[in-house]
């Protein structure tokens, strides 16, 4: 997911997003542990759009203040 394609998305939406995500992240790394992913970046790639998720989130959260 593309740094636009967050900052568009209301905040709740965003929130639920990454709550999403994060279920999902969780659920392939358990996977992975058990049997190997086809495409173990998919790992790191979802972990960074999480990051940048968040990190839209906490300065949305800042400038609201």
């Amino acid at each position: 997911m593309k740094i636009a394609e967050i900052k568009e998305m209301p905040t709740n939406d965003l929130v639920e997003r990454v709550e999403a995500e994060v279920a999902n992240y969780n659920q392939m790394v358990l996977n992975h542990s058990i049997s190997p992913l086809d495409n173990p970046a998919q790992i790191k790639q979802l972990r960074r759009t999480i990051a940048r998720m968040k990190t839209e989130l906490r300065q949305r959260e800042l400038n609201n203040k």
